[in-house]
């Protein structure tokens, strides 16, 4: 640490000095640093969990900046965990980041050693990626926490943690429950969503279609949990529009899952 450099002191005050330790010493991988994952990195990192790998295969793009951590005009073309990894650095010179640029799906499941960690967090992009990792981190037996759809939102206070068998106004909980059941899966986590239906624009135009063709989900582009809600096809997606109060809510509750998860089990 620096010399006179002690960032967690206000913590400590509110959690003690064992639980401040247990922090330090918790695993977690996250996987998916843009509009909900960037500001769960952040959220881990300045509540004193101490080793972070954080797996996302993207560059940061102009459209990112209205909602994405890294994502500022000079961090444009640069990989997202790189650039969210030296903010991260900075905030605890101390901690144990490693940043890979990868993109995980079943094809690479196996360079993923997913017992290895204590919690594995989900704010992947690909519908086919996420539905794989929820059933490896499960099966592996870390903690799962999984965000659902923030596009096409715009009230926070929205937000809800439930079980994903209860996320019943979700279009992408909705999706992700029926490749569950086509796994076989029987498992249960706790997933972050919204039950606010889409917005409607101010043109009067609904930011949300109910019509989606899951036929093709496989390579569909979330962003981050801004899931298709138009007809997706493989050359034509549809990107929505997000916001940032929106996105970094599941982002920040996401990391306070993990830090309660530890604080409780501390008291025991």
């Amino acid at each position: 640490m620096i010399s006179g450099y002690y960032p967690f002191d206000r913590l400590e005050l509110l959690v003690g000095s064992d639980c401040l330790r247990t922090l330090n010493e918790t695993r977690v991988a996250l996987f998916g640093v843009g509009g909900v994952g960037s500001w769960c990195a952040e959220g881990l990192i300045r509540s004193g969990i101490g080793k972070l790998t954080m797996i996302d295969p993207d560059a940061v793009h102009p459209s990112n900046i209205n909602r994405q951590l890294p994502a500022t005009s000079v961090t444009v073309g640069k990989p997202k965990v790189e650039v969210l990894g030296e903010r991260l650095r900075e905030i605890n010179p101390d901690a144990e980041i490693v940043a890979l640029q990868k993109t995980y799906g079943w094809e690479v499941r196996d360079e993923f050693h997913l017992s290895e960690y204590d919690y594995v967090i989900d704010a992947i992009d690909s519908l086919s990626s996420k539905v794989e990792l929820i059933i490896n981190a499960t099966a592996a037996g870390a903690t799962l926490f999984s965000a659902l759809g923030a596009a096409c939102k715009v009230d926070a206070t929205r937000t809800r943690v439930t079980s994903i068998w209860k996320s019943d106004r979700c279009k992408l909980g909705r999706f992700v429950r029926k490749r569950l059941r086509k796994r076989a899966f029987k498992g249960d986590f706790l997933c972050v969503w919204s039950d606010e239906g889409a917005f409607v624009g101010t043109d009067g135009t609904d930011t949300g279609n109910d019509n989606i063709d899951t036929d093709y989900n496989d390579d569909i582009n979330t962003d981050n949990n801004n899931i298709n809600t138009t007809t997706v096809t493989p050359t034509n997606k549809t990107i929505n529009g997000s916001l940032v109060c929106v996105t970094g809510v599941f982002g920040f509750i996401l990391s306070g899952l993990v830090v309660n998860d530890v604080i409780n089990k501390n008291k025991g």
